[in-house]
């Protein structure tokens, strides 16, 4: 199969996004050529490092390029204050420079914390982002938001930092566990929700083989890819249209806040069922028609995936407090909740006056389902 390269145009920040099979023996190669010296340092998780790690130093070894790696804690907990003062200093003592790089190798958490520390040591070091977890594939390892959870929220504390290149390797989506693979399908299905509605038809026919038949995984990975690069070179800050990737979002943060960022639920889990309650608002404030939500639905529960809010395990605040917990979030504009709502499949939208008693009704009617 061949390599798609997805270009992020913007500007001396640009970069490509390379999707394809035998990334990681390739990485030597691939990111020789950025390197001023023949110096990587390679920070990953101790869910990676075991399946993937060897194979990546070697790569490395291959091109004549002096590697070190570090291996922190897999999960949503290690997006912290704590592992952000450990990899920074970690990647100092290892002496990295300005012309030398870092790796991020891992899901989003690594790709997320790692871009940070690459954003904030030496005022910005080059990071390459190997993303092994399909949401990173398809979302977080592409734009250049980088970041850490803080107490009072998710992804509160960060800085917009660009890589030098993006390795999408789709083998490596194999190791996934099912329900792994199914939180970052949450992920691309969003994008068809957002902003094409003819590639959410073509998932609705075709997702369901995306785990075993290489082509169209590497198609759905390209496609989610080109919207998100198409995105975020027309608005790389989020003044506007990237709020769009949000669809879902702010439902989910809250939700993730709730279970306290643990195994309970996973981000992608959490965007799925907020990409269903986003659409059922949008019913309810008469956006769309009743069709639009019962696809989604319909879609997500084909695919096996946790669509309600009952499908989290254990108990969750009321209402009200999910509503505080919104507050919060960074998609909040003077105090105001701003969600993403639909017309439709495909046609998103930043909508700033939703009415705070829909928010909470649509809850509370969730809760008891």
């Amino acid at each position: 199969m061949t390599v798609d390269v997805v270009p992020v145009a913007l500007g001396a920040r640009s970069y490509e996004v390379r999707i394809g099979s035998g990334l990681i023996d390739l990485a030597g190669a691939e990111v020789l050529p950025f390197l001023k010296r023949r110096k990587v340092a390679v920070v990953t998780d101790d869910t990676v490092a075991p399946l993937h790690l060897d194979r990546l130093m070697a790569s490395f070894a291959s091109q004549g390029i002096s590697a070190t790696a570090l291996t922190l804690p897999a999960g949503e907990g290690t997006k912290s204050w704590t592992y952000l003062a450990q990899a920074t200093e970690w990647l100092l003592e290892q002496k990295i420079e300005r012309r030398d790089m870092v790796v991020a190798f891992g899901g989003g958490v690594i790709g997320d914390l790692i871009g940070f520390a690459s954003a904030v040591m030496r005022r910005g070091v080059r990071f390459v982002q190997i993303p092994t977890s399909l949401l990173a594939q398809v979302d977080s390892s592409v734009g250049g938001k980088t970041g850490i959870n803080t107490p009072q929220g998710k992804n509160l504390v960060g800085a917009f930092h660009q890589p030098t290149l993006v390795l999408a390797d789709i083998d490596v989506l194999n190791t996934l566990t099912t329900r792994d693979f199914l939180a970052g399908y949450g992920e691309v299905v969003k994008y068809g929700l957002l902003g094409d509605a003819g590639f959410f038809d073509w998932l609705e026919v075709n997702a369901t083989d995306l785990s075993t038949d290489q082509a169209k995984r590497q198609f759905a990975v390209r496609r989610a890819v080109e919207m998100k690069a198409g995105i975020v070179e027309r608005d790389e800050t989020e003044e506007g249209e990237r709020a769009l990737l949000n669809l879902g979002h702010t439902f989910c943060h809250a939700l993730e806040k709730a279970t306290g960022y643990g195994d309970r639920l996973l981000h992608g889990e959490g965007v799925a069922i907020g990409c269903a309650l986003a659409f059922e608002l949008s019913q309810r404030l008469g956006l769309c028609s009743q069709e639009a939500p019962s696809r989604v639905r319909a879609h997500l529960h084909a695919m096996g995936m946790r669509v309600d809010l009952a499908d989290i395990p254990g108990d969750l605040p009321g209402a009200e407090a999910l509503v505080a917990l919104m507050g919060q979030d960074k998609k909040v504009v003077d105090g105001k909740l701003r969600f993403i709502l639909a017309r439709g499949i495909g046609e998103a939208f930043v909508a700033e006056d939703v009415p705070p008693d829909a928010v909470l009704t649509l809850l509370r009617d969730a809760l008891r389902a």
